[in-house]
């Protein structure tokens, strides 16, 4: 899924209205508009293994995976501004993304009445793509990191090999890592109580024939 720039600068309230009226989806970064590009098979392939294995666990729990049509707001409330230069900076802060999948645990809160942007996101998937990967571990992680106290695990999936890391929140700012490899491989999720078999989540990926 590569990202391509548009026209810089609009505000949140642009962005979600041109992407609630658009058939393809789009990411927002401080004011700039990125298309999201088309997924490979491996990629489509495993985001769907992702969904019905943790999504599977999580039937009579508080907690409900929600696919990549999700978006996931990690930056300021716009309407929380107190002044009319912070207003104007925050019109045009933030990230607006569409995780692979997103698990949200209790009720989930939104952006606004549409309730396509979820603002409580406890564990987020995403499928590691070679045009966004350096995305995906660096700036992207670090507004997860920042502006979305409730995240409590961040997975990255890869789609060439049976590899998946794992960064786990401990306190604050501060968090640990874990990677499991190898198609018997497996761990736990305790944050959802989930049982992550990479068996499963590469079902049907063959990567000697990729």
């Amino acid at each position: 899924m590569g990202l391509s720039r548009s026209q810089p600068l609009y505000t949140v309230e642009q962005y979600l209205s041109i992407e609630r009226a658009s058939e393809e989806r789009h990411e927002f970064l401080d004011g700039e508009i990125y298309a999201m590009a088309g997924e490979s098979s491996a990629h489509a392939i495993i985001t769907v293994n992702l969904v019905i294995t943790v999504g599977g666990q999580l039937k009579g729990t508080e907690c409900q995976a929600r696919s990549k049509d999700t978006k996931v707001r990690s930056g300021p409330s716009p309407k929380a501004a107190q002044t009319a230069s912070q207003a104007q900076a925050q019109a045009h802060s933030g990230l607006y993304s569409y995780p692979d999948l997103v698990v949200v645990c209790g009720e989930p809160l939104f952006h606004d009445e549409h309730k396509d942007v979820i603002l409580n996101p406890k564990v987020i998937f995403e499928v590691l793509s070679p045009s966004t990967e350096a995305f995906d571990r660096g700036e992207k992680f670090k507004r997860y990191q920042m502006w979305n106290p409730t995240l409590s695990d961040y997975l990255l999936v890869s789609q060439d090999r049976a590899q998946v890391e794992h960064f786990l929140r401990q306190s604050g700012s501060d968090w640990t890592y874990r990677i499991a490899e190898g198609g018997d491989a497996k761990f736990a999720i305790d944050s959802i109580q989930c049982t992550l078999w990479l068996a499963d989540t590469y079902d049907r990926i063959d990567f000697l024939g990729s």
